[in-house]
């Protein structure tokens, strides 16, 4: 029996409190308290995220499942944010995400991953590659979420950082949709050569 890894423990606790964040998101309209615990259990699940890539470099367990893990447990945390705080019933007062941000922020992982399965089917082997453009779109919408979580006292402080959540959701829509290009122009770099040789030998075989 193969033995779980540090790392990917760390990595399940941070989906594990996925579900209490949700709790806490849905209760934000009423009590602030439910605010700052969504705040709260934010940054325990960036520590993690923190903790676990250490692990991983630290013991040499970087594994395809962590590889996966990974990446899963950040878009979890991202949609189930976008979904809710862009909700009139479950927003943070004032601020909610607008819809079009939400739609692609939700919109470009099935994309990638539909893209990562046919890329993986033609070249018959499992293909996961994270890109740069990826993971600062991850960064910009998980600081989009901590934000708007923040804006109430982010506008109390001064009015430019109420400006902030503003900035950064239409920031990470941009770079999502550069992401999403970007997987593209990976998929077909890798298919392209594959549907080449496939087709060389289906005309060696008609000659043959």
């Amino acid at each position: 029996m193969t033995r779980l890894s540090w790392p990917n423990r760390v990595t399940l606790l941070r989906i594990l409190l996925i579900a209490p964040f949700v709790i806490a998101l849905m209760s934000i309209r009423e009590s602030d308290w439910a605010r700052w615990g969504a705040v709260g259990i934010f940054f325990l699940m960036a520590v993690s995220d923190s903790l676990d890539g250490w692990l991983a470099r630290r013991l040499s367990e970087q594994t395809p499942l962590g590889m996966f893990l990974d990446p899963l447990a950040d878009k979890l945390v991202v949609t189930s944010a976008v979904i809710l705080l862009g909700h009139h019933a479950t927003c943070v007062p004032g601020k909610a995400i607008p819809h079009a941000v939400i739609v692609v922020a939700i919109g470009k992982d099935p994309f990638v991953v539909v893209g990562f399965l046919l890329v993986s089917l033609v070249m018959g082997q499992v293909f996961i590659q994270p890109r740069r453009a990826g993971k600062w779109c991850t960064g910009l919408q998980l600081a989009m979420v901590v934000s708007v979580l923040l804006w109430p006292e982010l506008r109390g402080l001064a009015a430019p950082l109420g400006r902030l959540p503003d900035l950064l959701w239409w920031s990470a829509t941009v770079v999502a949709i550069m992401a999403a290009i970007d997987y593209y122009r990976l998929g077909m770099a890798h298919t392209a050569p594959a549907a080449e040789t496939e087709h060389a030998d289906n005309e060696t075989e008609g000659t043959s």
